[in-house]
């Protein structure tokens, strides 16, 4: 049976990336749009008449509370998502979050014991370890293939949105839109944080967004020091003050050779490794070149129907949000923060199959008019 998807923000998140796997999933007649709502009366009436749905809703309760909405989308800026993504599990519905899942400690942890005892699921972006790449990567990590990783440095960064003045104000910032991304992936791969500390701050005072001159409060330049124990460390860059970059964006090194993920974490492009015993690198191409960051609302698709748990939990984000907040805090006054929370391992129900690509693959071909 098709499920009813609510959704909450009509902004760029949804009108590139989120509205392509909805189309691939609206194909296959597993979800179709039963509402939406943004305050930007035109990004609203807009969404609204491409998917055939009520223009004029009273505000977010009227997507939560539809009772055709069987998953509810928070793809809002920042400051909402927790509240949000609490009133869509409070009504029994399945939730999918962008990153971050709240903005505060306090918020994410009332969400986190919510998703405990939820009747829906919780999925919380950012969905990069569904890719291949990330899997066949954690696979390598696992089995031992370079040793006990030591060291890593992680990168993401761009020249900074010119829409959306909440990336640049309180509860926004380059950590929260970017640097999530990579603290996600080295926590996956090396386990729980234990302390951090960052230099962050604003290099450029200004930004000229929607066409009119902005002050810039949130950090828009951050270098992140993550401990994970026992002397192992890595080194997150982000930022809105990168124009182009061409260095992988993850390099692992362990005891017995390095691993690098190229392209970006959210955008792989294949991988390599280095092993001292085979003394040479080994390239991997991108298996899933049609794989796309948004899939986690796929993979929670995929969960609801089949009764399954999504690989990505709620105290993966929260670990995440601990970290990022507490760089952000170390950035204002230079004292490093222990972390407190746990970072559960990843559980995949199975490998990525040969049937499971070639479903992707399809369904990129016929949204893109192949």
């Amino acid at each position: 049976m098709s499920l009813g998807l609510g959704i909450l923000g009509c902004g760029s998140v949804l009108a590139g990336p989120y509205s392509g796997m909805i189309e691939q999933l609206r194909s296959r007649d597993r979800v179709h749009v039963a509402a939406v709502y943004d305050v930007d009366g035109r990004k609203r009436r807009g969404a609204a008449s491409y998917y055939g749905v009520d223009p004029e809703l009273g505000g977010p309760e009227s997507v939560i509370e539809d009772p055709s909405v069987s998953v509810v989308l928070v793809l809002t800026s920042m400051n909402e998502h927790g509240e949000l993504a609490s009133a869509g599990l409070r009504a029994g519905k399945h939730v999918l979050v962008e990153k971050p899942l709240a903005t505060s400690l306090e918020e994410a942890a009332e969400l986190v014991e919510l998703s405990r005892h939820a009747d829906g699921l919780l999925v919380c972006a950012p969905h990069i370890v569904l890719s291949p790449t990330f899997r066949a990567i954690h696979e390598a990590v696992g089995s031992g293939q370079i040793g006990r990783l030591l060291s890593a440095r992680a990168r993401y960064g761009w020249a900074g949105p010119w829409w959306g003045e909440w990336f640049y104000e309180p509860g926004g910032g380059a950590l929260f839109d970017l640097g999530v991304y990579n603290v996600t992936t080295l926590c996956a791969l090396f386990g729980p944080a234990c302390r951090v500390t960052a230099m962050t701050g604003v290099a450029i005072p200004e930004r000229v967004v929607n066409g009119r001159r902005l002050e810039v409060v949130a950090e828009d330049n951050a270098h992140v020091l993550i401990d994970f124990g026992d002397a192992r460390l890595a080194a997150v860059t982000t930022g809105f003050t990168m124009q182009k970059y061409r260095s992988p964006a993850v390099e692992l090194y362990g005891e017995e050779g390095t691993i690098q993920l190229l392209g970006d974490d959210w955008a792989p492009e294949g991988w390599e490794i280095w092993r001292n015993s085979e003394g040479s690198w080994r390239v991997h191409p991108e298996s899933a070149p049609q794989w796309h960051w948004t899939d986690g609302l796929r993979h929670l698709v995929d969960c609801v129907e089949t009764g399954g748990t999504p690989v990505q939990r709620p105290e993966h984000a929260y670990h995440v949000l601990e970290i990022m907040l507490a760089a952000q805090a170390a950035g204002r006054d230079g004292t490093a923060r222990e972390i407190e929370s746990e970072f559960p391992e990843l559980r995949y129900d199975g490998p990525w199959t040969a049937t499971e690509a070639a479903h992707l693959a399809h369904d990129h071909r016929t949204h893109d008019g192949l």
